[in-house]
């Protein structure tokens, strides 16, 4: 038996997104909480708590986006998903998976991304909790880079 195709791999991604009911919902002061935080501890001007749905990029929570969904092609998080739990992306422009990346090489010119997969409890990658900075940044302490069990 081979390894799951991307399209598999993808549908089975939605079907647990949706199961959860949570794309267009408003903003609730939990998720908020959970991005303020981020961006308090991280000290970042960004932080986002989101979801990639069919096509989109749905933020439940963000500090300093001031927009609520964007266009999954220049999200960070399609490289998230492809780290088992955490992506550490000191200097985006330095990085050659965000080489071609518009967010990177044009306006804003982003730099700096740490973002923690969220899971569903059968494993299936659904959004992440992020931060983001403008120039390159320090690396994050220790404590905020190691997954949590």
């Amino acid at each position: 038996m081979g390894r799951p195709s991307q399209t598999t791999i993808e549908f089975a991604h939605l079907r647990a997104l949706a199961g959860y009911d949570i794309l267009d919902t408003p903003r609730e002061r939990e998720s908020d909480d959970v991005a303020e935080l981020a961006a308090e501890i991280c000290g970042t001007p960004i932080a986002v708590v989101n979801f990639i749905g069919d096509g989109r990029q749905f933020f439940k929570a963000e500090v300093g986006l001031r927009v609520r969904e964007t266009s999954p092609e220049t999200s960070f998080r399609r490289q998230a998903i492809l780290q088992s739990d955490f992506l550490y992306v000191p200097d985006a422009a330095r990085d050659p998976r965000f080489a071609g990346n518009p967010l990177v090489t044009g306006e804003p010119g982003l730099r700096f991304y740490a973002g923690a997969l969220l899971r569903t409890e059968d494993g299936y990658p659904v959004g992440t909790v992020c931060v983001i900075h403008l120039p390159a940044r320090k690396p994050l302490p220790p404590a905020v880079r190691r997954p949590r069990s």
